[in-house]
């Protein structure tokens, strides 16, 4: 990896650093999930960053892809298991990081056993290791505290102005042999459950990303399919960011045909299969 890239890697964890210390001051009961991704963004922003996607704030069995919608009314609960994702991204380089939080305790046993798994994996993160090897102590630190890993959900490699790259480290045991590189970035993410350890598309569908050019009859659709391929640099976005550029049932229609004629690809909620609860950890490292 060039010095420049592993300079702007560098100066994404540290903005992602400081924004995920912000972000555990205000998860907290009765808290507004619309507050809370408006501010972490603003935070992202004020400190120099960029946005490599919208905030993700996924709740219970919620594993992913929750992001505020416009004028969401939802508040945090005492019980409620939070995942807060965050990627800043520095000229296209980016950190993706997570963190979960037990709304009302210190910790939750699921979210212990996410953080150690994503600990002892980066230690064996380096050059030559198998994909399998790292995927396999996950699971083997997962069903130890009594949990299980989400299967379907990996760990992944980070390249500029892409989210999700190769290395695919799937969370769950495998055979894979592909070979960890010097120099790659990867986002080292965990999922932990005390469901069966799946998770399936639900709704709503509040993140989206640009694909193609596409016509377009509807001027809404028009409009956003611009603003989606100039703005966001190919990462995803939100639905919420969109307000200003249509309301309601024609912002709502104009996503949903932009992304049933392949110009937008959309990120429905995914949620654990048997209703389990969800925790999640993810840091990002720079192999070495």
């Amino acid at each position: 990896m060039e010095k420049e890239a592993r300079e702007k890697y560098q100066k994404a964890m540290e903005i992602s650093n400081q924004v995920l210390a912000f972000g555990k001051e205000i998860v907290t009961e009765n808290a507004s999930v619309l507050t809370i991704g408006d501010s972490i963004e603003e935070k992202i922003r004020k400190l120099g960053g960029g946005l490599a996607f919208p905030v993700n704030i996924s709740i219970d069995d919620i594993a992913a892809h929750y992001t505020a919608d416009i004028n969401d009314p939802l508040l945090l609960k005492n019980g409620n298991l939070v995942k807060i994702d965050v990627g800043v991204q520095v000229d296209g380089y980016i950190s993706d990081q997570a963190f979960s939080v037990f709304i009302g305790e210190k910790s939750h046993p699921l979210i212990d056993a996410a953080e150690k798994a994503v600990g002892e994996a980066v230690k064996i993160l380096k050059p030559g290791v198998r994909v399998f090897e790292i995927s396999n102590l996950i699971a083997d630190v997962v069903e130890e505290a009594g949990f299980n890993p989400i299967q379907n959900l990996c760990g992944h490699g980070l390249e500029r102005y892409v989210q999700h790259a190769e290395p695919t480290i799937p969370n769950g045991r495998n055979t894979i042999q592909d070979k960890i590189e010097s120099g790659q970035a990867i986002a080292m993410e965990v999922f932990t459950t005390d469901g069966e350890g799946s998770v399936k598309e639900s709704t709503p569908t509040l993140i989206y990303r640009f694909i193609q050019d596409k016509p377009t009859r509807m001027p809404e659709a028009r409009k956003i399919l611009e603003i989606a391929k100039k703005d966001f640099e190919g990462l995803p976005f939100a639905k919420r960011w969109l307000s200003k550029t249509a309301g309601g049932m024609k912002l709502d229609f104009a996503l949903r045909q932009l992304v049933e004629n392949g110009a937008l690809e959309g990120y429905p909620v995914l949620k654990e299969e048997t209703g389990g609860m969800v925790a999640q950890f993810e840091t990002t490292v720079v192999v070495e």
